[in-house]
């Protein structure tokens, strides 16, 4: 496998061995504040859940072709992508597209089962298929909110401070992308900011832009700045998340910047977001049979602009209060419709993206962790291998929480060992230990344990277990009180992974010439 090194031709890679820095320097940065250092990703110990037998897959993807062949999907404001249906062999009737049955997965054979996204830091690099599991935080709230300033507009600090969270966090694996829209740059110049500051604060994997093409492709050419230009068409380096527009449309702005990513091979998430009853059925199997057609639509049409870039088949089912018609997450029935959707993207040997920490509560509470741990099981027991959304998501994703985020990271942790399953060998056994403890008494001194403590349990960084008297003399804090000063703990301690001065000169170049080149815009 290669590692970012491999770039060494690229002039600004060139200045940064002159200078030093580079592998070492960077490695040098990890793990700082950290009271220890997870895996750059998670390998799956336990099997995945299955919920329906073959005979129902079948139905569900049956109805799926038929929506295909006889509805179809709109190609909205995208000249070219109609044209690539229509040399592919599809029915294309104005901007309807009608696909013969069996067309799309004959096309999706290309996309590769699992691929490499690559780090800047080549320590952080991550796999996205078969049996890993990615954690990334929450993406696209407008708002954020704490304990100490409550509900706001996000500004470029907040957004660098999430990334700095998440670069500090043990139990995240990825920088994510628009943690949170920073409403203090203008629209058409935030991207580069954000771009810039994955890059500066994080030395992880990280998301591109998708609102627009240019937007995308300037995202994937500062990618280019810091890994090289041959490195990037050869490797993925960055992703971007791509929205269906359900019911049955796949608007303009999102088939340029998923063409885009495919171009540039990198990868798109394809991700249709159904709204049982508003934007989609009410029916669970419905929404599933829509979303099955709506995905593998936008990952062909990913091949079809190259073929064997990578993409990620995605996935967002949610439910609704038919009393008012809002929005509600992390609830049973998109929970279990995910374990269905993991089953059909494995049949077609894709790398899938599915559910994540969700909730409608306004507050760091108990319904906040509720919905969120509901959901969240049901991301890792579907098979999902990226999980965007996996900290801070609050209020229906309108708001990114910092007291949420430590607590669902916190969450992750625990997943880490969850998802490792149950060792079994002689140390795990441990027969030693009941030979030297024998019968009555306790195992707290024993060698076995005194070899295995370290390890042996997950321990939370946000969890009270003392007991109740020095709970309530320690003022009787609750867990968001305790998130609330984890997070600022962070910040305080937090310090940047190195970045070679020739690559950070050239990023900022690129940003100040391209927003020198347009006006602002503020919609």
């Amino acid at each position: 496998m290669e590692s970012v090194d491999v770039i060494a031709e690229a002039p600004v890679a060139r200045r940064r061995r002159e200078r030093g820095g580079g592998r070492d320097g960077r490695r040098a940065g990890q793990g700082v504040g950290l009271p220890h250092r997870a895996a750059p990703y998670i390998v799956r110990n336990i099997p995945t859940f299955d919920v329906l037998a073959e005979a129902d897959l079948e139905k569900i993807e049956a109805v799926a072709d038929r929506i295909l062949a006889e509805v179809g999907i709109e190609f909205r404001d995208d000249p070219a992508a109609l044209s690539l249906w229509k040399q592919a062999g599809a029915q294309v009737d104005g901007l309807l597209v009608r696909f013969p049955p069996g067309m799309l997965r004959e096309i999706l054979g290309s996309a590769p089962a699992s691929f490499t996204q690559h780090a800047r830091n080549p320590a952080n690099n991550i796999e996205i298929g078969g049996r890993s599991v990615v954690f990334a935080p929450a993406y696209g709230s407008p708002f954020v909110t704490d304990l100490d300033k409550g509900r706001r507009y996000g500004t470029i600090e907040d957004f660098r401070n999430f990334i700095k969270l998440a670069q500090s966090s043990p139990w995240l694996h990825h920088s994510g992308g628009t943690i949170c829209e920073p409403v203090d740059v203008p629209v058409n110049k935030r991207h580069l900011d954000m771009v810039y500051s994955h890059l500066k604060y994080s030395d992880r994997c990280f998301m591109g832009s998708v609102t627009a093409e240019s937007r995308a492709e300037e995202s994937i050419e500062m990618a280019r700045i810091v890994f090289g230009r041959d490195f990037v068409d050869r490797n993925c380096v960055i992703l971007g998340n791509v929205n269906v527009n359900s019911p049955l449309v796949w608007d303009g702005t999102m088939t340029h910047a998923l063409r885009a990513y495919a171009r540039a091979n990198q990868a798109a998430v394809v991700v249709p977001f159904i709204l049982g009853g508003a934007m989609g059925p009410v029916t669970s199997a419905g929404a599933i049979a829509q979303a099955l057609a709506e995905t593998m639509a936008g990952c062909a049409l990913a091949q079809l602009e190259r073929k064997g870039a990578p993409v990620i088949f995605g996935n967002f089912l949610s439910s609704m209060s038919l009393r008012s018609g809002s929005p509600t997450f992390g609830t049973p029935e998109p929970a279990i419709g995910s374990m269905v959707v993991g089953q059909l993207a494995r049949r077609l040997n894709l790398p899938l993206r599915c559910a994540g920490n969700f909730s409608n509560s306004k507050l760091p509470d108990a319904q906040a962790m509720n919905e969120g741990t509901m959901s969240m099981l049901s991301a890792v027991h579907c098979g999902a291998n990226f999980i965007l959304h996996s900290a801070g998501f609050l209020d229906g994703l309108l708001s990114m929480s910092y007291e949420k985020f430590v607590m669902d990271a916190d969450l992750c942790g625990a997943l880490h060992s969850y998802l490792a399953g149950v060792v079994v060998d002689d140390n795990s056994l441990a027969l030693d230990a009941f030979r030297e403890v024998g019968v009555g008494k306790h195992f707290l001194g024993c060698a076995h344990t005194m070899e295995n403590y370290q390890t042996a349990f997950w321990d939370s960084s946000v969890a009270d277990n003392e007991p109740f008297e020095k709970w309530d003399i320690a003022g009787r804090t609750d867990a968001a009180s305790r998130a609330n000063l984890r997070w600022k703990q962070m910040l305080a301690e937090y310090q940047a992974p190195p970045m070679d001065e020739a690559i950070d000169e050239a990023l900022v170049d690129f940003v100040d010439r391209t927003k020198a080149g347009m006006s602002d815009a503020w919609y």
